[in-house]
């Protein structure tokens, strides 16, 4: 799934209630009948690994502090500017602030985060699906509501979902197996897929930020009816454990904890979302973002530069323990991160054309100059999870590749994949010269120092494009060795806003980015390299993989039956994929390195696939505040 951990769907759940359908509630005009025949199996939660771990009328997650005090300020910085709170048109119009979608709006269902693939319901008190899953019903909780008091109804659930799947090409794009959605009860609605066994829809569809109908389509204090395809900078109403407090577009946004909020008590929330106020401070370059932490203008961040986490926390305020530098483990995710070639460009076309490229890059100096050797070469697209391939393919795994054997290269079947290793002299000129030689069956050659087409005399010319300076870190000495082997090179440092929309409408050669992978893959690979998403304007198929034998095994991966059969497809697509060499894998590790100004506290068990669980299960603690001094 897209935004959770989840997994196969065991034989061993746990039924919580067993309700009539709607027979004998015709006073509920318009409304199907449903007979006894039909009775719905409701259920508090659902899990894709079996058993929920906590049962119905649980008290509160384990890796909470219930009593903990609510109250304190805490700073975030983020990168780059904001100038929309209309979560509806997010990735396609404007720069959606960055606390909207996840503060102001509740879902109807929540991840546990001790779990995985499990949620629990939030807005919907249980949900029912039979056992082909070929429809979802939630059933909403009478007391759930806006800010403002109206109540949450089936009409803002059908609202939400069809504005945002006619709004967000992504949602689009996930919700297309839901064919139609409509009430079936006084506080029940029920969606229905367009077709059987996919087992992720129900807690897909869970996943919805619901957003109130009547505030979308009704009238501004400025007298103009509100727009659900616009950018907005109206405070919009939420539902949600937060709601916007102040901002300045660009500069800053402020929540506040909602004194009234419903779910306040709720099993769900006990013991989370502590924190009075959160501030977002945005600032357009990192290197500035960094001096505000440490100049105590910031509480918190999370330190993705390996070079900063080696060299840049020896400040006064760390050695006094005022400042605390921590690291995470990360359980609950694999990751691809990489160079991707934009394939919609002729040039990028040819798999030795994007094997040169890595053949090029030299990893193992890049991570012992500029990273102190604290990451490590990814060479699958489900790097630090049990679904990365490795070895040649056997069992069920080769079996599920040998029905696609005629649409894939050889090479799945005869050659583990292996990045380049380089970090010596010697290495780096024999993968050169490789390189050179890749190049030259696909139709290139060198005219002295430049690389050119053999039958137009083209040169080769790629652009990197990139939005922080720190890119050019990494991208200098990978366009050296490129240029050693003729192809020209150009770093290209945007703002973030223009990078974006370059993004979206495709227009880049190499850029890098990151596809997270939860530790149960599904629909959202479609939109990740399935060949429906590849010429979608802001999609995630941002290499424009077109694929027979990938959207084969992508659904294979949908309508696995159990985990054994999900983990063997899910093998199979990453060979298939690295085969290809549609990337550059470039670097992970498998710990989250944070630094705090240490005014919070947290629970003694923190969320096995949580990482630090911050700032949710964490509050602001005014004894530590006291020693550590008061923000600036």
């Amino acid at each position: 799934m897209i935004s959770k951990s989840f997994s196969a769907i065991g034989n061993n759940r746990r039924e919580i209630l067993r309700l009539a359908g709607l027979a004998g509630t015709a006073a509920i005009a318009g409304l199907p009948a449903r007979s006894l025949a039909e009775e719905k199996v409701w259920r508090h939660a659902v899990s894709l690994l079996g058993t929920p771990k906590y049962p119905a009328g649980f008290k509160h997650f384990e890796h909470v502090r219930p009593d903990a005090p609510k109250g304190g300020l805490l700073r975030l910085g983020a990168q780059g500017t904001f100038d929309n709170f209309n979560p509806f048109v997010e990735g396609v119009k404007g720069e959606l602030e960055n606390g909207i979608e996840s503060l102001l709006y509740d879902t109807l269902l929540v991840a546990s985060e001790d779990e995985v693939a499990t949620e629990y319901g939030l807005i919907a008190e249980a949900l029912s699906y039979p056992a082909d899953f070929a429809e979802v019903s939630y059933r909403l909780r009478p007391e759930a509501k806006f800010h403002d008091g109206s109540p949450i109804t089936p009409a803002d659930v059908i609202f939400s979902f069809e504005t945002l799947k006619s709004t967000r090409p992504t949602y689009a794009f996930y919700y297309h197996n839901v064919a139609k959605v409509e009430q079936t009860g006084p506080h029940e609605v029920t969606f229905t897929f367009s077709e059987k066994g996919n087992r992720e829809l129900p807690q897909i569809v869970g996943q919805m930020p619901v957003l109130p109908k009547a505030w979308w389509t009704g009238t501004a204090p400025n007298g103009e009816k509100r727009d659900p395809k616009s950018t907005t900078l109206e405070p919009p109403l939420g539902s949600g454990r937060y709601r916007l407090k102040s901002f300045d577009p660009g500069r800053f946004a402020v929540y506040e904890l909602v004194p009234d909020y419903w779910a306040r008590d709720l099993n769900v929330n006990v013991g989370r979302n502590n924190i009075r106020e959160i501030r977002f401070e945005y600032f357009r370059d990192s290197t500035v973002l960094l001096e505000a932490f440490k100049a105590d203008r910031l509480d918190f961040r999370a330190e993705n530069s390996a070079r900063n986490w080696a060299t840049a926390y020896d400040f006064p305020a760390v050695s006094e323990r005022r400042v605390v530098k921590e690291e995470f483990p990360i359980r609950s995710s694999g990751v691809m991160q990489a160079f991707v070639f934009n394939l919609r460009r002729p040039r990028f076309a040819d798999p030795r054309v994007r094997r040169a490229f890595n053949l090029a890059f030299d990893f193992e100096d890049t991570n012992r100059t500029l990273f102190y050797g604290l990451y490590q070469r990814i060479d699958s697209y489900f790097f630090g999870t049990d679904l990365a391939s490795s070895g040649l393919p056997e069992g069920p795994e080769r079996e599920i590749l040998d029905s696609v054997k005629d649409k894939v290269p050889p090479s799945v079947f005869t050659t583990p994949y292996r990045n380049p290793v380089n970090g010596s002299p010697e290495a780096v000129r024999n993968n050169l010269r490789e390189a050179v030689r890749l190049l030259g069956e696909a139709g290139y050659e060198l005219k002295g120092r430049q690389l050119v087409d053999k039958r137009t005399g083209e040169p080769f010319r790629a652009e990197f494009l990139g939005f922080d300076q720190n890119t050019e870190r990494f991208v200098l000495p990978y366009k050296g060795a490129l240029e050693r082997i003729g192809i020209g090179v150009d770093v290209r440092i945007v703002d973030a806003a223009q990078y974006q929309n370059r993004l979206r409408s495709f227009d880049f050669d190499v850029t890098t980015t990151v596809w997270a992978q939860s530790l149960s893959p599904g629909n959202e690979q479609r939109e990740f390299w399935g060949s429906a998403a590849a010429d979608r304007p802001g999609s995630r198929n941002l290499a424009g993989i077109k694929d027979a034998a990938v959207d084969a095994l992508i659904e294979r991966i949908i309508y696995a039956k159990d985990r054994p059969e999900l983990v063997a497809a899910t093998r199979a697509l990453d060979r298939v994929l690295l085969a290809h060499d549609f990337v550059v894998p470039q670097w992970s590790s498998r710990v989250t390195r944070t630094a705090r100004w240490n005014r919070f506290g947290r629970p003694e068990k923190l969320p096995e696939y949580g990482g630090s669980g911050f700032p949710t299960v964490w509050w602001y603690d005014e004894t530590l505040a006291a020693k550590t001094g008061s923000p600036r």
